[in-house]
């Protein structure tokens, strides 16, 4: 199964608690999410992240409500990352720097070390105080993502036969386990590799919309008309944002927000469910239905195939691009349009 791109894959994303709310930071979209509960999808909001709020390598948020923003060896703490108030600026400890997840709960921070299989507490990021370093669980060692709340941690597992789930915990050393929970599809489709999982993996594919034959023992000359389809699927891209409340912070309609969300599917590799192309240069207006006058010269007994790249999941497309491609062959054509061939999403190792 296709899954979420892990945390340590993508920098720019990152789940964080703040007393009875959860977030996801999507920072390369420029914006987060506010859920009651990821399980039922309750409450779902998309808020502007303040420009200095912006391309952070970590964030999580404490029980008062104040978040903080890791970049390199300093850590911003906040009181709303929309509009940065109450901001102030720290160094790093040097024994909680490198960290591969970060969160609070239980009044300590908690700094996750995945590769060395353990984690350290403390009290202070830039002091180190009251700090102690102990062994990951083995099932608490391959979370995506890390987040915590007042008096529980939470964990998102990878992809399973039963979906995406957390975990919710009070010890990482003893795997205390207090619940599982599924994530509302609602949710996923706001994660790094979610559309795969909800709608089906991305797909890039011709598609033969016209044939034209010539039956007859002698050259013919055509003049066809070609209908076809440009441009985004806005029912089926509004499905995947129809339960978010679009605050008026986010400056983005929920339209265009799907469709950068969809750009970002469409580059992954299929590792997670993506497909590879870079999709930002081409058409995302509201789908319309256009005609073309297309001249043919076939020789007899001869016919050609009018094909269209379309991107989709699962089995539906929702992008339909301009260019046609004519063969003589039945077979679709194997090359990616070359406005899709730049600039494909890689991630870090």
């Amino acid at each position: 199964m296709a899954g979420i791109i892990p945390k340590r894959k993508i920098k720019a994303v990152d789940f964080c608690g703040a007393s009875y709310y959860y977030y996801i930071i999507r920072s390369d979209l420029d914006c987060y999410m506010k859920a009651s509960n990821f399980n039922k999808g309750s409450d779902l909001s998309i808020y502007a992240l303040h420009p200095a709020c912006r391309h952070g390598d970590h964030y999580f948020a404490d029980k008062n409500d104040q978040f903080y923003i890791i970049k390199g060896d300093d850590y911003r703490r906040v009181t709303d990352l929309t509009e940065d108030n109450d901001s102030a600026v720290f160094t790093l400890h040097p024994n909680c720097r490198g960290g591969d997840h970060y969160l609070s709960g239980f009044g300590w921070f908690y700094i996750i070390f995945q590769d060395k299989g353990t984690y350290r507490k403390t009290t202070d990021l830039s002091k180190d105080s009251d700090s102690d370093e102990f062994t990951l669980h083995p099932n608490c060692k391959d979370g995506l993502y890390y987040w915590g709340l007042p008096d529980h941690y939470y964990f998102l597992k990878p992809a399973s036969k039963w979906g995406v789930q957390y975990y919710k915990g009070t010890n990482f050393n003893k795997d205390e386990c207090t619940a599982v929970y599924s994530i509302h599809p609602d949710v996923l489709n706001f994660l790094p590799g979610g559309l795969s999982i909800t709608n089906g993996p991305a797909f890039g594919k011709w598609v033969n919309i016209k044939t034209v034959s010539n039956d007859s023992p002698t050259p013919v000359s055509f003049l066809k008309k070609v209908t076809k389809k440009i441009g985004y699927n806005k029912e089926k891209m509004s499905e995947m944002t129809h339960n978010w409340n679009i605050s008026a912070s986010a400056t983005i309609s929920s339209g265009e927000l799907a469709g950068l969300i969809s750009q970002y599917q469409f580059s992954l590799s299929t590792e997670y469910g993506g497909s590879s192309v870079n999709a930002e240069k081409e058409n995302w207006n509201e789908e319309t239905t256009v005609e073309e006058q297309i001249t043919f010269d076939l020789k007899a007994n001869e016919r050609l195939y009018l094909w269209q790249y379309q991107l989709g999941f699962g089995s539906e497309p929702v992008l339909f691009c301009k260019d046609l491609k004519i063969t003589n062959k039945p077979n679709p054509p194997t090359e990616v349009p070359e406005v899709l061939q730049e600039n494909a999403l890689t991630l870090t190792s």
